[in-house]
């Protein structure tokens, strides 16, 4: 399956959704999502997974069941590659702000978080995390996830990773904005690119967090 990149309503598709989150407007537009945002999204996975694994597409609807915002549509469409969840993911997502690219732990469950704040104290493991991430941090990826406001129960405050050991979850990004690239074959290198050099973190969290043996509640 040939990638040539997202198709040239794509952005137009979620502006409009943004601004009509509605049955009548997702039932009009359908085929435009379709053509110009889900078929890319799966030919650029399919062209992913020899290197990085086999993906998938999420789903375009919200789950509103224990939301407030009852608006029945997702505005961007996203495709992962992952372990398991929370274990270690490489994701690419398309919306109204243009390509995000993220890679890391997007979800954690409360195991999972266990296993992730033993490692990140411990000093060689967690050492190790802050120097991968220190190196995305001057390639221009921002450090991203869900903190605690205070240290986490039993944990030094004046602990040297304490900002580390806050997170609930843990990830890098980067966001392209719509430009011409998003809708040309170099679309994929920077999603390829991107996820080469997020290699090192998905490996941490594969190696260190895990697959839950809980589940999420």
């Amino acid at each position: 399956m040939e990638f040539t990149g997202f198709g040239e309503y794509a952005i137009d598709f979620f502006d409009g959704l943004e601004a009509d989150n509605s049955k009548t407007y997702w039932e009009s537009h359908k085929q435009t999502y379709l053509s110009d945002v889900r078929a890319p999204m799966e030919a650029l996975l399919a062209v992913l997974e020899p290197e990085f694994g086999k993906g998938k597409v999420f789903r375009p609807y919200r789950d509103v069941r224990f939301s407030k915002d009852k608006t029945p549509y997702k505005n961007h469409c996203g495709g992962v590659v992952e372990l398991g969840r929370g274990g270690g993911a490489h994701y690419v997502q398309i919306g109204p702000e243009g390509l995000f690219v993220g890679g890391g732990s997007f979800a954690m469950a409360s195991d999972q978080v266990a296993r992730y704040r033993e490692s990140v104290a411990d000093e060689v493991r967690g050492r190790a995390l802050e120097q991968v991430l220190d190196r995305l941090t001057r390639d221009g990826w921002e450090v991203r996830g869900d903190r605690l406001k205070r240290a986490p129960r039993g944990v030094d405050p004046d602990h040297p990773r304490i900002d580390l050991l806050k997170h609930k979850r843990l990830y890098a990004a980067k966001v392209w904005p719509p430009d011409d690239v998003l809708h040309e074959p170099g679309c994929l290198d920077r999603v390829r690119d991107g996820w080469r050099a997020l290699n090192p973190l998905v490996d941490w969290c594969a190696d260190h967090i895990g697959l839950t043996e809980v589940g999420f509640r």
